[in-house]
């Protein structure tokens, strides 16, 4: 049986980023990095959802 892969924050964040320029479908991403295009859209939407910290002017 195959082990489950782990993925860094790192990679995450690339993959996500990568995402949100929407230079690229998200297929094409996903298969570029061999991902399941579904991981792409969760990471996309987790990047989105994080709250900027405060500013403090």
């Amino acid at each position: 049986m195959k082990k489950r892969r782990k993925f860094t924050s790192e990679f995450k964040s690339k993959v996500a980023l990568e995402a949100l320029r929407e230079q690229q479908p998200i297929h094409e991403i996903a298969k570029r990095y061999q991902v399941h295009p579904s991981q792409v859209t969760e990471w996309k939407k987790a990047l989105l959802s994080c709250k900027p910290p405060p500013m403090n002017y």
